[in-house]
């Protein structure tokens, strides 16, 4: 059965709501043992005010020399053929994702390990937590790509025995506009949900609670903490202005990687042969 081609605009209108507004913390000092319950129940944090100007400032001006001048061993995506790409400009506005990169920044390798992000999350887990997974993931002006409505966990690299933790650090100003996070409260609490290789590797788009759809627009600097399991997309960047994201996960030290049986039952179709 053919499949449906939507344009951006159609997708951003029918798989996200833009009602429903999430208000984040003013500093991760708020984070209260209140807040930490609160986490356990809705499946996320939001908070401004985690990274200073001058952090925000170093960590864009690290990433877009690892993008654009010297990657010096960290992994580079872009949206068309790098052969492609002439101009700085070209390049800048095809490229996706940077990735791999903690182990040879030191400036980002600061911001994975920032003692706001490492204590907030220890607090989470009641343990040490361990580095899984850094990447940074840009949405350019007039057309930055959506990620669809996803589970972190599906991704096997970060499916452990106990549930990781995402971190998303805004760098830009992450608005209604240009491509803010969209969760799904609670829905961390559903589990594991088949996922399906239409756009991306995402949940099936009739299976998304979109009326349950809430944004989380966040000043620069700002971070939103999520659950491993919780329903989470970013719809397409239509707007004039950039949209540049940190993203760290985070798993317990005490965890271990899910075998590649159990993450094919726990999140892909194979079992029942259902189709999205």
């Amino acid at each position: 059965m053919s499949r449906i081609e939507l344009s951006m605009e159609e997708i951003n209108k029918m798989l996200y709501r833009y009602d429903k507004m999430h208000v984040s913390l003013n500093g991760v000092n708020e984070i209260t043992d209140d807040i930490i319950r609160k986490y356990k129940l809705q499946g996320f944090i939001s908070s401004n005010h985690l990274l200073n100007d001058n952090e925000v400032k170093t960590s864009i001006d690290a990433l877009m020399y690892l993008g654009l001048v010297d990657a010096k061993g960290a992994k580079l995506q872009f949206a068309k053929p790098e052969s492609e790409l002439k101009t700085v400009e070209e390049r800048e506005l095809a490229l996706r994702k940077i990735y791999e990169f903690v182990n040879v920044e030191e400036k980002l390798r600061n911001i994975a390990y920032h003692p706001s992000i490492i204590g907030t999350i220890s607090r989470i887990f009641g343990e040490e937590p361990r580095l899984i997974q850094d990447m940074a993931l840009l949405k350019p002006p007039h057309g930055g790509g959506e990620k669809p409505w996803h589970q972190d966990m599906a991704y096997g690299n970060l499916t452990y025995t106990k549930a990781v933790i995402g971190v998303w650090i805004a760098l830009d100003e992450a608005t209604i506009d240009n491509g803010c996070m969209h969760v799904i409260p609670k829905s961390h609490q559903e589990g594991a949900t088949p996922h399906y290789a239409v756009r991306d590797w995402q949940l099936c788009d009739s299976q998304v609670p979109v009326e349950r759809d809430v944004l989380v627009p966040l000043k620069p600097g700002g971070v939103l903490f999520f659950h491993g399991m919780l329903y989470h997309g970013t719809p397409s960047n239509l707007s004039t202005m950039r949209r540049r994201a940190l993203q760290f996960h985070y798993a317990p030290a005490s965890a271990e990687r899910v075998n590649p049986k159990e993450y094919k039952r726990m999140f892909t179709n194979e079992l029942t042969g259902a189709e999205c």
